[in-house]
């Protein structure tokens, strides 16, 4: 017997900006028949497939330590370094850059409310 995971849930001080600011990276949505909206203290993000989901559950405490479970991303298409600049214009931060001279490494970003997650080298990079 083994358990599957429901969803990966983030406590967030604002439910729906996070969701907007997750569905853009990773190409998530909500669900058509119950969208969420501002003000809605859960919000829930999908993949395209469905088979993954993410929900935003509002909390009154801010975000004080590093986080004890992040997301690792890696580009769908282009390079580490387009994804990174994606991501800081969705709304992202630079917390920590761990690129080095010869192209290994990551970089890792905070999200609007300063949730820790990492871009990694693409496959493509990896392997060539």
């Amino acid at each position: 017997m083994t358990a599957l995971i429901s969803h990966t849930t983030f406590d967030c001080l604002d439910a729906y900006a996070q969701s907007l600011f997750w569905g853009r990276v990773l190409g998530f949505a909500p669900d058509a028949d119950d969208p969420d909206g501002p003000g809605d203290e859960e919000c829930m993000i999908f993949s395209p497939d469905r088979t993954q989901r993410l929900l935003f559950i509002e909390v009154p405490d801010v975000k004080q330590v590093k986080n004890r479970l992040h997301l690792d991303l890696v580009p769908a298409d282009g390079t580490r370094d387009q994804e990174l600049s994606r991501l800081l214009e969705l709304g992202a931060r630079v917390i920590d850059d761990r690129r080095m001279s010869d192209g290994t490494g990551w970089v890792v970003l905070g999200d609007p409310e300063g949730n820790e997650f990492c871009i990694l080298r693409s496959e493509a990079e990896r392997s060539g």
